[in-house]
């Protein structure tokens, strides 16, 4: 259980190895009770586990545990953010130097792994350059912080980063105007990562402003769906199902859910999430969703088709916030 303000937030998580993979390349974590001195943090991460990125497992982790830490701190810094001048430099911080220094600290985790367990080679051997270890270690990353006044989430590479705002708007803040081709995607072992990594500032003026659900997912979930909108009507079913059924039983189906999705894509199938229970009369709203492009989603699964009178998704390309205004006043999303 987590709290934010008078509110309890609860986390969601599981993991599932793609079918024929040797190991799950992909890890996830989350700590924090969502307060100002102890922020929620979440982060999930997918090494991209080719031949040329044989570590990339040990980097996934050192990504995701390098970014619970720096976040953390960074939320803590959040807690007197009311005060005049401060939110602005947060957010500068935020876009700017976290990035950094986030990097920095990765690729000092992963040069120090490779200190210790440098493979045997003959004597003759030329060492690998900098960038040639960190490629071994390579991993995309999404993480996110939430605190009773900030939501910020930060992500390098592919993976989605869901929200089913507090009116019940679902937004993908940080998915690219372009999705990547093919396998190809950025990563933390770029040569100038933190200039590709993007980020989604939601500053939260009042408590029911709160977002309802944040969802941290690798590709694996929504490659397994064959367009946008079968991922987007996951989210909504399961936001859906969360506010009539309570998350008990989302969370005991959740590893069925990921093995389906899975079974589809092939990959390692990864999710965290942040969920608000809501205690409005119209927490829920069924809309009208486009049907699933794909075979449908185990029976019970949010949004399967099967499942009469289950939410849909609402208008995905909704602006994450207004326009205008000053910069401490507005979401705003910065690549």
């Amino acid at each position: 259980m987590v709290t934010l303000g008078v509110r309890r937030w609860e986390t969601l998580e599981g993991s599932v190895q793609g079918v024929g993979k040797r190991r799950n390349q992909d890890w996830h974590d989350w700590r924090g009770t969502g307060t100002g001195a102890d922020p929620l943090v979440l982060a999930v991460a997918d090494g991209h586990g080719s031949a040329v990125h044989a570590r990339s497992a040990l980097g996934a982790r050192f990504a995701v545990d390098r970014f619970l830490a720096l976040a953390t701190t960074f939320g803590r810094a959040a807690h007197d953010c009311h005060e005049p001048g401060r939110l602005t430099r947060l957010m500068t911080y935020a876009r700017d130097d976290f990035p950094r220094a986030l990097v920095h600290a990765w690729r000092q985790e992963a040069l120090g792994h490779w200190d210790r367990n440098r493979p045997v080679v003959e004597e003759a051997s030329r060492e690998p350059g900098t960038e040639e270890k960190l490629v071994l270690y390579g991993t995309t990353l999404i993480g996110a912080v939430l605190t009773p006044w900030l939501f910020v989430a930060w992500q390098i590479g592919d993976g989605d980063l869901a929200v089913v705002e507090h009116d019940g708007t679902l937004v993908r803040p940080l998915a690219p105007a372009e999705e990547d081709l093919g396998d190809e995607t950025e990563s933390l072992c770029g040569r100038e990562a933190w200039r590709a990594m993007r980020m989604h500032w939601a500053p939260l003026f009042e408590e029911a402003r709160a977002p309802r659900l944040v969802v941290l997912s690798t590709d694996g979930l929504s490659k397994s769906f064959a367009s946008a909108d079968g991922y987007r009507e996951f989210v909504s079913g399961l936001a859906g199902r969360l506010a009539e059924e309570g998350s008990t039983g989302v969370r005991e189906a959740l590893p069925d859910w990921l093995t389906q999705a899975s079974r589809y894509s092939g990959d390692d199938t990864t999710l965290a999430a942040a969920v608000r229970p809501d205690t409005e009369a119209d927490a829920s709203v069924p809309v009208d969703a486009p049907e699933a492009a794909r075979a449908p989603a185990a029976p019970g699964a949010p949004g399967a088709p099967e499942e009469p009178g289950e939410p849909g998704t609402t208008d995905a390309r909704t602006p994450p916030g207004p326009a205008g205004g000053e910069v401490d006043m507005e979401r705003t999303t910065e690549t």
